[in-house]
């Protein structure tokens, strides 16, 4: 039988009259002061004091833990950079993270300074402190395989895998590349042209506007281009010579519009341009350029394609994948030791991640001292130069030789090696849904450049972080549970 429900006639309770059970004690056992006593946070202050000029003058700057710790925070919460200022004056834990003394119920900075800190840190120096974290816990985890024979941790093969001291490499190293999309709409050739079109008119009115009243305005028919570009995108379905059609109409209006400019300028300088439309006028002029060789060409490939009038710098990265063949955002190549993983290299323009396998390898004995053991790689690291360099060096790579089986049991045994190891190889393609899916790799905010390489580096960072902290609760439950099972077999 179902009770009836209990109103209650003071819900709403003062601020004063709310109970807090902790006491003003936090617990040590939460996340968040796990988290801070994994960071090295006297060698990121080193590092991060040598970005500040010598003669700096002014207000006091922030400290490395602050600003480093709030775009953790930001990162591992996925939160805009008011939400997470907001975020932290809410959770005395995460005030403790930052390093304050004492709970506050005020911002410890403004939600503006954040894009300092992602441009004051850079991408280079987020990605030594994941090299300092990643490695030593990597290290560890090495060493407990050894000394416990375990399985390896990016997969193993079923079996237990002790390894000898005397063998000069150690470990397994996993390589595999993806693209960390930018936000930004679907770009298309009549959508871009038609914005192009929209800011080059607002330039014109600004530099126009001294001289109203004295010259007549120039006339850009920009509500018949508008029209005409309506008329189009409204289509459900746009066939080929009505998209050429429209495109080249865009075309024509640009080049008037930038001809108009080009006149204007000889009466008003260009310095009557906000920065940002400075900017934007040169990158329209690009554009312009490349779109109208396009046209003219019929091809639908150019060298350094704009696909973004506010983000110049990014590319189209053609993956072949199902769900989407070309995505927009730099590419990355990353290496992967033990669950633990490492930015090689990040780079807008599209490459060939073949290449990346003797500078991982190269910069994985700079890590750990040896050569890895095994290199599990998809088909396209396993050109004729990977496999010699690996042979020279003693490690195994992943995958089938070279050139045609000389008997059927070899056909066999291969195949099932070729399926092992690509089992062992899914553990980074578990990373890269892990990061695109909790920690916004598949859709990097950032606009600028550079901050765009400190967010994609901050990411590795907190999926680094997280793994440990996972490894500690693990270790710290096996205690527990080893504790009671030794209380019972007391009793």
């Amino acid at each position: 039988m179902y009770q009836p429900y209990a109103h209650e006639e003071n819900q709403l309770l003062l601020p004063s009259e709310f109970f807090l059970p902790f006491g003003g004690r936090l617990n040590p056992d939460n996340r968040w002061i796990k988290l801070a006593q994994m960071i090295p946070w006297a060698q990121v202050e080193h590092k991060y004091a040598m970005s500040f000029k010598k003669s700096f003058r002014g207000q006091k700057a922030i400290s490395v833990r602050m600003a480093l710790g709030a775009l953790i925070i930001q990162e591992r919460l996925q939160q805009s950079d008011r939400e997470t200022v907001e975020t932290i004056i809410e959770n005395p834990y995460l005030q403790y993270f930052l390093g304050l003394a004492g709970y506050q119920d005020r911002p410890p900075f403004h939600h503006s300074l954040m894009t300092h800190f992602r441009k004051r840190l850079g991408e280079k120096v987020i990605a030594e402190v994941n090299e300092w974290i990643a490695v030593e816990a990597a290290k560890a985890e090495q060493q407990d395989d050894d000394d416990d024979m375990k399985p390896s941790a990016s997969g193993g093969r079923g079996g237990k895998c002790k390894r000898s001291k005397a063998d000069p490499n150690q470990g397994t190293l996993l390589l595999d590349a993806t693209c960390a999309p930018a936000d930004i709409a679907y770009p298309t050739d009549i959508t871009l042209l038609n914005e192009a079109r929209d800011k080059l008119e607002t330039i014109i009115d600004v530099l126009h506007a001294p001289h109203v009243g004295q010259r007549p305005k120039p006339r850009t028919y920009r509500e018949k281009a508008r029209r005409s570009y309506l008329a189009l995108a409204k289509q459900r379905r746009i066939g080929y010579r009505a998209l050429r059609r429209g495109i080249g109409k865009q075309l024509a209006f640009i080049k008037r519009d930038l001809r108009i400019i080009e006149e204007l300028a000889k009466i008003t300088s260009l310095t009557a341009l906000s920065r940002r439309q400075y900017k934007q006028l040169l990158v329209i002029q690009e554009l312009y350029r490349q779109q109208r060789l396009m046209y003219t060409k019929r091809v639908h490939h150019v060298e350094d394609r704009i696909v973004s009038i506010h983000q110049p710098h990014i590319r189209p990265i053609v993956r072949g994948k199902a769900k989407a063949k070309v995505e927009f955002g730099p590419k990355v190549s990353v290496s992967m030791v033990q669950g633990f993983a490492f930015l090689e290299r990040r780079q807008w323009d599209n490459f060939n991640e073949g290449v990346t396998l003797i500078e991982s390898v190269e910069t994985y004995k700079a890590r750990f001292g040896v050569y890895p053991k095994e290199v599990m790689a998809d088909q396209i690291y396993r050109n004729r130069e990977n496999r010699a360099y690996c042979k020279e060096r003693g490690v195994r790579l992943s995958g089938p030789p070279l050139g045609r089986p000389s008997k059927q049991a070899d056909t066999a045994e291969m195949k099932r090696i070729a399926k092992l190891d690509a089992g062992e190889r899914n553990a980074i393609e578990g990373k890269f849904g892990e990061g695109k899916r909790k920690y916004g790799l598949n859709r990097i905010r950032a606009r600028l450049e550079q901050t765009s390489g400190a967010v994609i580096a901050l990411q590795f960072l907190v999926m680094n972080l997280e793994r440990r902290l996972r490894l500690l609760f693990v270790f710290m439950f096996n205690i527990m549970l080893n504790r009671i099972g030794y209380i019972r077999f007391a009793l």
